[in-house]
């Protein structure tokens, strides 16, 4: 009796091993942290596996209208999911907005910044830090703020562009730059939420950086990448969305 036991307990195992597959998203680097812990309560609720790549939003795209073998793309904006849509490389109808995201002036130094853009408008300071609008949508969201602030033209011999927001966000962290535009999700996962200066952009002075989710043409009727779409749009995923830094879209 027991070896019967013992023997469909392995026969079990053995199945939910051939069940549980790998999921393979691309996702834009301010969302690294978040999704690290995502991937961690989707695969003790699941079975299956996630392995993340993180990058741009503009480099993963590129790599996707290549051929890159990735099943769900978390991208920093709405123009790129929907772009793939329209070449027929993502699901149209899996398109959802998962976070709005949130823009904050960060320095190390804690008498840098007084809570307001003071210092942007007087230019007191090295080098300033954003991510390249060319690439990433947080550095487009950068560049209105500095507009609507009337110093971006006279701060561009003042500013480095990061290729992402996290390689943003590191200028700052190490001091190459004395103070940076950098995702206020990555300064909670940063755990320096409480080091330096900052102010906390209000999402009235740029356009709102409307986070997309979307399904791979490739992974369409693969139940784990289906699942784990399911999973982020779940409550409690996004409550742990908005605990990361980030809105909810309407």
């Amino acid at each position: 009796m027991r070896r019967s036991l013992l023997a469909f307990a392995v026969l079990l195992s053995f199945c939910g091993a051939l069940q549980a597959d790998t999921v393979r998203v691309a996702l834009a680097a301010n969302f690294a942290g978040p999704m690290r812990e995502i991937a961690r309560l989707f695969e003790l609720e699941s079975g299956h596996h996630v392995e993340m790549a993180v990058s741009s939003s503009g480099k993963i795209y590129a790599q996707i209208s290549h051929g890159a073998p990735f099943d769900v793309f978390l991208s920093a904006d709405q123009s790129k999911p929907a772009a793939l849509v329209a070449k027929g490389l993502a699901v149209a109808d899996s398109q959802f907005s998962y976070a709005l995201g949130r823009l904050v002036l960060w320095s190390t130094n804690p008498s840098l910044i007084d809570n307001s853009p003071t210092i942007l408008s007087s230019g007191n300071f090295r080098m300033l830090a954003i991510a390249n609008p060319l690439l990433a949508p947080y550095g487009e969201a950068a560049v209105e703020v500095l507009q609507r602030l009337a110093c971006y033209e006279r701060l561009g011999s003042k500013m480095v562009k990061g290729e992402n927001i996290a390689q943003t966000f590191q200028f700052v962290a190490t001091g190459s730059a004395d103070l940076g535009l950098v995702a206020l999700s990555q300064l909670r996962d940063s755990g320096l939420s409480d080091v330096g200066s900052q102010w906390l952009v209000p999402t009235a002075m740029h356009s709102p950086i409307r986070q997309d989710a979307v399904l791979l043409t490739s992974a369409a009727e693969k139940p784990a990448a289906v699942a784990l779409m399911r999973f982020i749009q779940s409550e409690q995923i996004r409550q742990l969305i908005v605990e990361s830094g980030y809105l909810l879209a309407d």
